[in-house]
């Protein structure tokens, strides 16, 4: 008879087992992915972290140099052109920059507040922008309170001719004299400002 052969024993003994196993399989990968997204979620949360925390652990410090400051012309913000000569007898911090560079956004709170401290003592801040559009500059400096500066360069005219900047944020300190004589390459602690720059300003 063929209901009592061997192999129909076998197929009717086999075929309840396999339902049993596409559950584990789905519930395994499923653990899978779940502790794979954990793991995710707390590498994001770090890096999130630690870009909000890098104006608290700015550590960069300014290389010395001397060259005459180059005669760089970009039109500002607000549409009006200007010129690094138009600064003659004051002391510039030019910060090349851009909104996408997480040290920039965290070093422009700095910039901002020793700006503050120091623009009636013939020093200000101009801010370059790397090639990005006005409306989304203009939103940045919204949001972030910022009033000092900031200049256009959608032809890169700065970091790639002017200044050659390989990095950003880069800035450089132009003392009342048109030389350059610090030069940064990071973000710039409100602390390293006031080590390295007042004393540029006060002399």
């Amino acid at each position: 008879m063929r209901h009592s052969s061997p192999f129909a024993r076998v197929a009717v003994s086999e075929g309840p087992r396999k339902p049993h196993r596409r559950p584990l399989s789905v519930a395994l990968v499923g653990l899978g992915l779940i502790l794979a997204g954990g793991t995710l979620w707390i590498l994001l949360a770090d890096v999130r972290d630690g870009y909000a925390s890098l104006s608290a652990g700015f550590t960069a410090v300014p290389v010395e140099v001397s060259f005459q400051s180059p005669a760089l012309t970009l039109y500002e913000l607000n549409g009006e052109r200007r010129s690094l000569r138009d600064y003659s007898g004051q002391v510039v911090l030019v910060n090349l920059w851009a909104t996408w560079c997480p040290p920039c956004a965290a070093e422009m709170p700095e910039f901002q507040r020793f700006y503050e401290m120091y623009r009636n003592s013939q020093f200000t801040v101009i801010a370059v922008n790397d090639g990005e559009s006005a409306p989304e500059i203009r939103q940045f400096a919204v949001d972030y309170g910022l009033t000092f500066p900031i200049w256009l360069d959608p032809t890169y005219e700065a970091t790639e001719r002017a200044f050659k900047a390989a990095n950003l944020p880069t800035s450089y300190v132009i003392d009342r004299h048109g030389m350059v004589r610090l030069m940064w390459i990071g973000a710039i602690s409100e602390s390293n400002l006031e080590k390295f720059v007042s004393p540029i300003i006060k002399e």
